[in-house]
């Protein structure tokens, strides 16, 4: 009996983009800078020499953030493929955006915590609350960085199943999305131990790739995750 199909995972977070500084939500609105979309045209053409070399089919839907960067990214993508490669949609999904902050999206670092303060329901933010994996603020429609990563798992076990269930031949899926919410959901899936979330991050517009196996496992097969730097802040 020959073996089931490799269906594997390709993770790409977004390129460079242009970002309000000493804001720590990630629901920000803005596009790719010329850097990113360079990045992006280059992940293109490095994902396509994979494939080939490897002999895997891309499957046609990118699934990608809803956030403009992300989709920006994807159409790149997509555009770079199709040149070359292959015809290809994009489809987004709420589901692949990063953490959200809730009512404190976009504020400031400052505005933030001095909107804390003034509620006398909360109690004052711990110092590492951004980068906390269990964290959550205390403000209406926040979610750690956890249940982001949980989101994002869920898609991407779901997705993966149902594409393991039709392929025929060894099959990539694209996901573009964003770096902290791809760590916490390469935890969920066992990828990634949970000391490495906050140690490594990902590259702007670089491939990890993640092999999902029949019996539901993954594991990182090629990409490399980017080592964090101390000082390195927790943008994604």
């Amino acid at each position: 009996m020959s073996p089931a199909p490799r269906t594997i995972a390709v993770l790409v977070r977004h390129g460079d983009y242009h970002q309000l500084p000493d804001t720590p939500s990630a629901h920000q609105p803005f596009p790719l800078t010329e850097r990113g979309r360079d990045q992006a045209d280059k992940a293109a053409w490095e994902l396509g020499a994979m494939l080939e070399a490897e002999g895997w089919r891309l499957a046609e839907t990118i699934d990608t953030s809803e956030l403009l960067r992300a989709w920006q990214t994807a159409e790149r993508l997509r555009e770079g493929l199709a040149n070359c490669w292959f015809p290809l949609r994009i489809e987004n999904f709420g589901a692949l955006a990063e953490r959200g902050l809730g009512s404190a999206a976009n504020l400031t670092l400052d505005q933030i915590v001095r909107a804390v303060e003034a509620d006398p329901r909360c109690d004052a933010l711990p110092a590492n609350w951004k980068s906390s994996s269990h964290f959550r603020l205390p403000l209406p429609g926040a979610e750690s960085l956890m249940e982001a990563g949980e989101r994002v798992a869920d898609h991407l076990e779901s997705r993966m199943a149902a594409l393991a269930a039709e392929v025929r031949d060894d099959t990539a899926k694209l996901f573009v999305g964003h770096g902290a919410a791809f760590r916490h959901a390469a935890y969920r899936l066992g990828v990634l131990a949970f000391d490495d979330i906050a140690r490594l991050s990902m590259y702007h517009a670089a491939s990890v790739y993640l092999e999902r196996f029949p019996d539901g496992r993954w594991r990182h097969i090629g990409g490399h995750w980017k080592r964090r730097q101390t000082d390195e802040g927790h943008h994604d």
